[in-house]
């Protein structure tokens, strides 16, 4: 799969859990979370702080970033389509 390829799959992908109504468990939506955010980040932005008000729930999205912070940008985008193809049926 081309670098072009990739981009459009990962932004259809995107679109399609954007869209669902499908309410999925709290870890998977860490996982969509952490995926998306190592998919879009960029060389020299630093490591990304959550937002919100709940400390907890901070805590646990630093957790799943920690996890997926050694996957390149293009590895990231490959697990967040698998996971949209699992989770979200159209």
């Amino acid at each position: 799969m081309t670098e072009e390829e990739l981009n459009i799959a990962f932004n259809e992908a995107y679109q399609r859990a954007s869209r669902t109504k499908i309410q999925l468990p709290p870890d998977v939506m860490l996982h969509f979370y952490a995926y998306y955010k190592q998919a879009i980040h960029t060389e020299g932005s630093g490591f990304y702080n959550p937002s919100g008000d709940s400390e907890l729930r901070n805590a646990f999205k630093l957790n799943a970033l920690f996890q997926v912070k050694n996957l390149t940008p293009n590895e990231a985008k490959l697990k967040y389509i698998e996971l949209v193809n699992i989770h979200i049926v159209d």
